[in-house]
C-alpha cells in the first residue's frame, strides 16, 4: 500500500487568506493616503512660512508690501499649490496657497499679522480661522 501525500493548499486555506488581505488593504490603503496627503501639506506650511519673513524684509526695502508678490523671495508655483498675494497694501497682505491637483480643495492663507487660516480643504478635513488643519476632522499641530 502506498501513501498518498496531499500537496498545495484547499479553496478554505486561500479564501481565508484572501479575506485577511483584503481586511488589511481596506485599512492600510486609507491610512497610507492621508499619510501622503499630510505629508504634501507641508509643502505649503513652509512656502508660506518662508515668505513671512520674506514679505517682512521687502516691506523694510520698500515701505509697502505692494507688489511683493514679483519679487525673488516669493513662493513659485509647485506641482501640488499656487501661490498668490491679495490685498496687499502699504501695512497689510494676505499670502495663499491654493491647492492643485492631488490637492485641490486645500486652500491655506496667512497675513501680516502672522494669523494662519485653513479658508477651504476636501470633505471630512474642516477648516480653521485660527491655524493651518493639517489632519482630517479639522485638527490643526502647528
Amino acid at each position: 500500500m502506498t501513501k498518498h501525500l496531499q500537496r498545495g493548499f484547499t479553496l478554505i486555506e486561500i479564501m481565508i487568506s484572501v479575506a485577511i488581505v483584503g481586511i488589511l488593504m481596506a485599512v492600510a490603503v486609507p491610512a497610507y493616503s492621508d499619510y501622503v496627503t499630510r505629508g504634501r501639506l507641508n509643502e505649503a506650511f513652509t512656502a508660506l512660512g518662508g515668505a513671512q519673513p520674506a514679505a517682512e524684509q521687502y516691506w523694510a526695502n520698500n515701505r509697502s508690501y505692494v507688489n511683493f508678490d514679483g519679487s525673488p523671495s516669493f513662493p513659485g508655483t509647485t506641482a501640488n499649490f499656487t501661490y498668490a498675494l491679495s490685498g496687499a497694501t502699504v501695512s497689510t497682505y494676505t499670502l495663499t496657497a491654493t491647492g492643485t491637483g492631488k490637492m485641490a480643495g486645500f486652500v491655506y492663507t496667512l497675513n501680516e499679522g502672522g494669523t494662519r487660516a485653513t479658508t477651504g480643504s476636501p470633505s471630512g478635513w474642516g477648516t480653521s480661522a485660527v491655524c493651518w488643519v493639517d489632519r482630517k476632522g479639522g485638527a490643526c499641530s502647528n
